[in-house]
């Protein structure tokens, strides 16, 4: 086949299916949220900020998915990059922080969420969700599903077949808010909750900053389909790697330490006030 995107350059790409996600996502939460607001008063149960962290999420998820840095992540590393990152370090996040379950929960009638209620204590699914939610197993699964997709032969294949690529989007944006949940999800007053989160903040920014270095200092571009499109826009496809593992390396790296030293500061206030 030949390469995921011929479209314009700069071309707004509105697929159906992810744009109803989006309407779907974003009015599921302002519907609990007024719900909510209206049963307990304005601010109580889900305060502002998270409403606040919530949007913003949300729209870095719209840029990401349904702007113009999708059709341009087809012919450019550094563009592709920019928009994993924006799932990941960005929306994942913020969206974590938003408290999305508890506002989608309360979308519904009563009777719905007692129906909910009850289905999310059947054994199955209570185990899954403990697994997932382990901070290892989170971090593991975050780290390996991005190492792996940045094997040239997988993210060549992003390239030339569409279900290959949603694929690729869908475990980086759902692993990443796994790993979020567990390093800004877990009870504020677990100071071992914190210790763990910082530690697994600090070395994912050790790994992803490893990585974004070896794309970054590669003699020869990996990834043989951006070789032609890089060219075909009169840029050099090694120096389009280059920036790209630098949107890795740094700026990213910078959010897990931002996240981090967050956190840190959080425990230290504690152990003050203790």
């Amino acid at each position: 086949e030949g390469l995921r995107d011929t479209s314009p350059l700069w071309h707004w790409v509105v697929e159906p299916w992810v744009v109803a996600l989006l309407l779907l996502s974003a009015g599921l939460y302002a519907r609990g949220v007024w719900r909510l607001w209206s049963s307990a008063g304005w601010g109580r149960g889900i305060r502002a900020a998270p409403v606040v962290s919530f949007a913003g999420g949300w729209l870095a998820l719209v840029v990401a998915l349904a702007s113009p840095l999708d059709t341009l992540g087809g012919r450019l590393f550094s563009a592709h990059m920019l928009q994993h990152e924006l799932m990941m370090v960005v929306a994942a996040p913020l969206l974590v922080m938003g408290r999305p379950l508890a506002a989608w929960t309360w979308a519904f009638g009563a009777e719905r969420r007692r129906r909910i209620g009850r289905a999310v204590q059947a054994r199955w699914l209570a185990s899954s969700w403990s697994a997932l939610t382990d901070p290892v197993v989170a971090w593991c699964l975050h780290a390996g599903v991005l190492w792996a997709w940045h094997v040239p032969a997988l993210f060549s294949a992003t390239l030339r077949h569409e279900w290959v690529h949603i694929l690729q989007h869908s475990s980086f944006l759902i692993s990443a808010l796994f790993f979020w949940w567990t390093t800004l999800g877990h009870d504020p007053r677990s100071g071992r909750g914190h210790a763990v989160a910082v530690a697994a903040l600090f070395t994912t920014m050790l790994h992803t900053g490893a990585l974004g270095a070896l794309l970054s200092m590669a003699p020869s571009p990996w990834y043989s389909p951006y070789i032609e499109t890089t060219t075909a826009l009169g840029l050099d496809p090694l120096e389009d790697q280059q920036l790209g593992g630098l949107v890795m390396w740094v700026p990213s790296g910078l959010a897990y330490v931002i996240a981090a030293i967050g956190l840190l500061g959080r425990m230290l206030t504690r152990q003050q006030r203790a």
